[in-house]
């Protein structure tokens, strides 16, 4: 250290506090019990404090309580030992291996450092000492000592203790409003009583898991991401790091999270109409690019359900940041009329490698490299669409068209609507078994299987939904014979593979309203 050192004031045995700095030179070192070249270098403090304690301070730390008390035993200290069990003064020295040495100067500054035991290292400081102080070397059997052993790290670089003391520093990056829990209380409890959950467990977001999950972005705490709808709500990363931990993610998903919160508070995604309209809808997030394997994302078997962490918790981040940060409560802001599991998390990767077409980021105008997050507003889905007797490519992709033409009500077309296509792989086999089957071939299969006369639109005894009877009574035959296909455009078809090689099994997820007026998807480049 090139300036003075952080000052303490730690209790010895018998409970006498002792304060640096003393206004002395100070011989200061940190040791452990655990460890064996403390436990070397523990006589050698001693005769330190036998040579030079009338003239100099020598003071030693121990870092666990009950290992304290064995080491003052088992080397009989005369020397002030000092209890450092919270590690707090070793943190803020900052060192990495213990014995960690300092002698340091009556203005604070350290002159030197030693970490581990080098023998010549040590007899070079006995002999600065004894001549910064006008004295005798230490009594010391030098010859009888190794000539190199290697130290221990320091307790205070063990995660747990580490990411605490960070946590509860000064300088710490966790600015969020402190909660204080009674010891009797239960935490889950707590948690669910304050409105935090979404209905499930929740992890309870401490500092030091806060301080871990931050480590996965290289982002500032306190950058704001986005303002988050209904209540617009500014969001930093700390505030998503937070809702991270409780949703139970890793911290190396906490760039898709961040990406994912980019998305949706959007004007075009329109988070606010997304989570007010009474049709439930919600965002399903697809991910694309190397990310996908780098956190262990599930791509293949039971890609849309449970047993993916990543799958599950990034999702579910996302849902919790939207309710705790935005205010999208069920009963306030969020109107759903049945909602729909989707709004508990929905996220999933495109299984790329087994694709025959250009993946999802890339379609959308990013580079095959790149890893992208892509969020849409969808209503209900999964849908499976079941077909295993179809053995040619235009007879598998009016398959999928006629999973599709049930969405919001098979009476009603032209929709500008999403809808998001997940094809299992033994479907793509079918679609590709006799060459190539483009995505646009495939959009264009399923315009037309599922294109009918707008007269089939017309309201009658069997649903009044559609066209009324008055409208239809105003139009021409050849009106009303007029072809209308499901879907205004085939840009609402939006197709991604995912699945096991076995099961024939696609689905389909049915969007909200899309355009200016509703939601309209949107991708956001992960950062990482």
């Amino acid at each position: 250290m090139t300036v003075p050192c952080p000052p303490f004031a730690l209790t010895d045995r018998a409970g006498q506090t002792r304060r640096f700095p003393t206004a002395r030179p100070s011989l200061i070192a940190f040791i452990k019990e655990d460890c064996h070249t403390c436990n070397l270098a523990a006589p050698l403090l001693q005769a330190f404090h036998l040579a030079w304690g009338e003239a100099a301070d020598v003071l030693v730390l121990g870092q666990s309580s009950e290992g304290n008390d064995i080491l003052q035993d088992r080397h009989g200290f005369t020397l002030p030992f000092l209890d450092d069990s919270a590690c707090k003064t070793s943190f803020a020295w900052d060192f990495e291996i213990v014995p960690a040495v300092y002698w340091i100067g009556a203005d604070g500054v350290v002159k030197t450092k030693l970490e581990g035991f080098v023998r010549e290292e040590w007899q070079a400081l006995d002999r600065q000492i004894a001549a910064d102080l006008d004295a005798a070397p230490a009594v010391i059997a030098w010859a009888d000592l190794p000539d190199w052993r290697p130290g221990c790290g320091s307790k205070h670089l063990d995660p747990e203790i580490h990411d605490k003391l960070q946590a509860e520093a000064d300088d710490s990056p966790i600015r969020a409003r402190r909660i204080e829990i009674a010891t009797a209380d239960d935490i889950a409890e707590f948690m669910f009583d304050q409105g935090f959950s979404d209905g499930l467990p929740l992890i309870p977001p401490t500092a030091e898991r806060v301080i871990r999950m931050l480590a996965g972005t290289p982002r500032a705490p306190q950058d704001i991401v986005a303002v988050v709808p209904p209540n617009m709500a500014p969001v930093t990363v700390e505030k998503i790091a937070i809702n991270a931990v409780m949703a139970g993610c890793k911290p190396e998903y906490l760039p898709v999270v961040i990406a994912a919160v980019e998305a949706v508070c959007t004007d075009e995604f329109n988070m606010h109409g997304v989570t007010a309209t009474t049709m439930g809808a919600s965002p399903v997030l697809v991910v694309n690019g190397p990310i996908r394997e780098r956190i262990g994302m599930n791509m293949r078997l039971g890609a849309l359900g449970p047993g993916s962490r990543a799958n599950a918790t990034i999702g579910r981040a996302l849902r919790l940041v939207v309710r705790n940060v935005g205010g999208a409560q069920p009963g306030g802001v969020d109107r759903s009329t049945l909602s729909n599991p989707m709004k508990f998390t929905m996220c999933f990767p495109e299984w790329e490698e087994g694709s025959p077409w250009d993946p999802l980021h890339v379609e959308r105008g990013f580079k095959a490299e790149d890893s992208v997050v892509t969020a849409f507003a969808m209503t209900s889905g999964p849908v499976q669409i079941v077909d295993q007797e179809s053995r040619g490519p235009d007879q598998m992709g009016g398959t999928l068209g006629l999973g599709l033409e049930s969405m919001f009500l098979s009476k009603i077309r032209r929709m500008h609507t999403d809808a998001l296509l997940v094809v299992c792989p033994e479907h793509v086999a079918t679609l590709t078994s006799e060459g190539p089957y483009s995505k646009a071939r495939l959009r264009e299969r399923i315009q037309a299987v599922t294109t009918r006369p707008m007269r089939e639109m017309v309201a009658n005894e069997i649903s009044g939904a559609g066209i009324t009877q008055a409208m239809a009574a105003k139009m021409t035959d050849a009106q009303l014979d007029t072809p209308v296909s499901k879907f205004a455009s085939d840009a609402y078809i939006h197709i991604v593979v995912a699945g096991s090689d076995a099961g024939k099994f696609s689905a389909a997820f049915h969007g909200w309203v899309t355009g200016p007026m509703g939601s309209i998807s949107v991708s956001r480049k992960i950062e990482y």
